[in-house]
């Protein structure tokens, strides 16, 4: 007996630390082990447990839905489904103790503080993990009665097999911990994504803010020191010498052109103002006039997109009209824009020598993150000897930052 007690209580340590899949519980025996005395107090705990878990879940829906006619009601909602989390928490704290399931810990709902407040909302109205707990917290009850009752009954009547009767019904909540507190899998992979696409464009806007800074310190910047200077000398000269003191003053001329033409070349790469003020036609085709190839742009957009969907696609054209400038060797080029089924696209055309790739070291592989970071696709279709197609998928979102979802239709304008 002590023996087979030893041989049960090593196989509980081995176990406890156990992941959900490969966890190798010790059999069942007649003896009461600390193994098994962990699963009547779990059952025993899932009445109280239970009751706490349905009447939060039944006070938060029915609240929150016959609210939903008011202001209230969905923020309520969305707040009672943060509450359920904190229950699964502690759940899954009671199975990882008393039953040794390893389940881990689903991740923070994405919501950015900077984000819009029906965005944050939606986001926790439609939590997986949320609404996965009111489930598991609503069926708990009959099944919490049933454990509760069996335990308490057990104890008294049908000791000698207690640890079967035990081990059958902790085996049941095992299999409901695991199906509906267990985190999502596409939440998951989705946060990932996430959390990839914040870590880029963060590292992208450090390295244009870096840009700015080294444009301005090493080109306006001096230029506008030597302009001061310039002028200094030239108004020392003034009295004495005033015929080199004008040749003076019209070099300091030509010298505050050529800042003036650089603030502007500095600013419109920050976000030109033809942009904001006309739209994608219009913008596009004066980056198309600045290509050493002749570039046709049709731009067929029934409205403009939001801002910073626009600005992304102005950009994305932009870099692919310079690679075709420096790179390509093309005679003629084409630029198209449009709408199609949820989707704003692009497709950068040339009869260049082809060859482009995502590795080249044109600043495609950042073209292709740029896109990434918002949902969108970049695809390369360059043979050896051309023509180079370049097609750019974005999300359509309106002036009012809301979303169409209605699908994805990437169709090919050239062939």
């Amino acid at each position: 007996m002590t023996e087979h007690l030893t041989t049960a209580a090593a196989g509980t340590a081995r176990t406890a630390g156990a992941g959900p899949e490969d966890a190798r519980l010790p059999p069942p025996g007649f003896a009461l082990t600390a193994g098994t005395w962990r699963e009547i107090v779990h059952l025993l705990g899932n009445l109280p447990m239970a009751l706490i878990g349905f009447v939060y879940a039944v006070t938060v829906l029915s609240v929150g839905s016959a609210l939903t006619v008011t202001v209230i009601g969905l923020p309520l909602l969305a707040l009672g489904l943060a509450g359920s989390r904190q229950l699964g928490r502690l759940e899954r704290a009671r199975a990882r103790t008393l039953l040794g399931v390893r389940v881990a810990e689903p991740t923070p709902i994405p919501v950015l503080a900077g984000g819009r407040r029906s965005r944050r909302l939606w986001l926790a109205l439609k939590d997986p993990v949320g609404w996965r707990t009111m489930l598991y917290d609503l069926i708990r009850l009959p099944w919490g009665i049933f454990t509760f009752t069996t335990a308490l009954v057990s104890l008294f009547v049908l000791w000698p097999v207690l640890p079967f009767v035990a081990r059958g019904l902790t085996n049941v909540d095992r299999v409901l911990v695991r199906a509906l507190l267990s985190p999502s899998e596409e939440l998951e992979r989705r946060i990932r994504e996430l959390e990839s696409d914040r870590g880029f464009v963060v590292d992208t806007a450090a390295a244009d803010l870096r840009r700015i800074e080294r444009d301005l310190h090493d080109g306006a910047q001096a230029r506008l020191v030597a302009l001061a200077m310039g002028l200094g000398l030239a108004k020392e000269k003034l009295l004495e010498d005033p015929d080199a003191a004008a040749v003076m003053v019209d070099e300091a001329h030509g010298e505050v052109k050529l800042a003036l033409q650089e603030l502007r070349d500095l600013a419109r790469g920050i976000h030109p103002a033809v942009l904001t003020d006309r739209g994608l036609d219009a913008a596009l085709s004066s980056v198309a006039t600045r290509c050493t190839v002749p570039v046709k742009v049709t731009v067929e957009l029934p409205a403009r997109p939001a801002a910073a969907i626009e600005g992304i696609a102005y950009f994305t054209v932009s870099e692919l009209l310079q690679n075709i400038s420096k790179h390509s060797g093309a005679r003629s080029a084409a630029v198209d824009v449009w709408r199609a089924e949820g989707r704003l696209l692009i497709q950068v055309w040339d009869d260049g020598r082809g060859g482009a790739r995502l590795d080249g070291g044109t600043g495609m592989a950042g073209l292709a993150d740029r896109l990434d970071a918002v949902d969108g696709l970049f695809v390369i279709d360059s043979p050896e000897g051309g023509p180079t197609t370049v097609t750019a998928e974005l999300p359509w979102w309106d002036r009012e930052g809301h979303r169409d979802r209605t699908g994805r239709s990437p169709v090919t304008r050239h062939p």
